[in-house]
C-alpha cells in the first residue's frame, strides 16, 4: 500500500490473484499474512511495487451515529456483527482491485472508533492479500475469493491475545471482558464459525503452524513465477470463482492438500 502519488502509468495493472483469511478475532490472520509476506520477502519492497499486499476488513467499518459511537466508547457496540461492516464499499473496492486498477481505502481509527479523513492508496499487485473475521460470510464477496484460508486457533488464546491488544487500545479490562462475552464470542459464534465451511484450506495454530505458512507461500511463488496459467485467475466459472490449480498430492515426503477441498494443515512439530 502507499498513501501518497497516482498510480504509475508505466506499470502493468494486473488482475490479482485474491486470497481471502478469516478466523476468529485475534486468531492470528493478519500475522499469518503478514508472515506470508516476510517469506516472500515483499515486505523489503517499496510499497508501491510490491506484488503482494494485505488489506484488512477493519477499514471497511460503518461510520457511526452519534448515539452508536456512545456505545462503541462504553463498550457497547457490536463490532463483531455483519451489519457493523459497509459491505456495499468493501464489495466495490474488492471488485476495482480485482479489476487491477488503484484503489483508496479507508482508515480506521480504533482508539476513536471513526473512519478518518484520510484514506489509503492502494496499486495494482499480483497477489492480494484480504483478511478479516467475516470476510466469508456475504456471498457477493466470498464468491470473489480465488482461494480462501481459516486461521483456526484456540479460543483462550484468543481471548488473551484480544484483551492485550485492546488494553494497548486504551481500554480498560473489564470493558474488554464484558464487550467479549456479550458481543464478541456470541457473534464469532452465530457469524464467523459456520463460513469456516467456506475455507479451502484450514490452518490450526495460525503462524505456528509452519508447514501450512510455507505450503501457501509456495503456492502464491507459483503465481508470481507465472507457474499457473493467467486464465485461472481471470476465467470465472458460473459460481463466480475460478478454477484453481489443487497442490500436489501427499507424498511421504510432503504434506500438501488438495485446494478445492476443505483441509486441515497439521505442522509434525508441535510449538513449544
Amino acid at each position: 500500500m502507499a498513501s501518497a502519488g497516482g498510480p504509475d502509468p508505466e506499470r502493468p495493472h494486473p488482475k490479482p490473484f485474491l486470497i481471502g483469511v478469516s478466523g476468529g478475532t485475534a486468531s492470528g490472520k493478519s500475522t499469518v499474512c503478514e508472515k506470508i509476506m516476510e517469506l516472500l520477502g515483499q515486505n523489503e519492497v517499496e510499497q508501491r511495487q510490491r506484488k503482494v499486499l494485505i488489506l484488512s476488513q477493519d477499514s471497511f467499518y460503518k461510520v457511526l451515529t452519534a448515539e452508536q459511537q456512545a456505545k462503541a466508547l462504553k463498550g457497547q457496540y457490536n463490532f463483531d456483527h455483519p451489519d457493523a461492516f459497509d459491505n456495499d464499499l468493501m464489495h466495490s473496492t474488492l471488485k476495482n482491485i480485482v479489476e487491477g486498477k488503484t484503489v483508496e481505502v479507508p482508515t480506521y481509527d480504533f482508539v476513536t472508533h471513526s473512519r478518518l479523513a484520510e484514506t489509503t492508496v492502494v496499486y495494482p499487485a499480483d497477489v492480494v492479500l484480504f483478511e478479516g473475521i467475516l470476510v466469508f460470510y456475504n456471498q457477493d464477496i466470498r464468491d470473489m475469493f480465488h482461494l480462501r484460508l481459516f486461521v483456526d486457533t484456540d479460543s483462550d488464546v484468543r481471548l488473551s491475545r484480544r484483551v492485550l491488544r485492546d488494553m494497548k487500545r486504551g481500554r480498560d479490562l473489564e470493558q474488554i471482558l464484558t464487550q467479549y462475552t456479550t458481543f464478541v464470542k456470541p457473534a464469532f459464534e452465530e457469524f464467523c464459525l459456520p463460513t469456516k465451511k467456506y475455507a479451502d484450506v484450514i490452518i490450526p495454530r495460525g503462524v505456528d503452524n509452519m508447514v501450512a505458512i510455507n505450503l501457501i507461500v509456495q503456492h502464491i511463488q507459483d503465481i508470481l513465477n507465472g507457474d499457473i496459467c493467467k486464465w485461472q485467475r481471470g476465467a470465472m466459472n458460473g459460481h463466480g470463482r475460478t478454477y484453481k490449480r489443487p497442490f500436489p498430492e501427499p507424498t511421504e515426503s510432503s504434506s500438501v492438500l488438495a485446494a478445492g477441498k476443505r483441509s486441515h494443515l497439521e505442522s509434525s512439530s508441535r510449538p513449544h
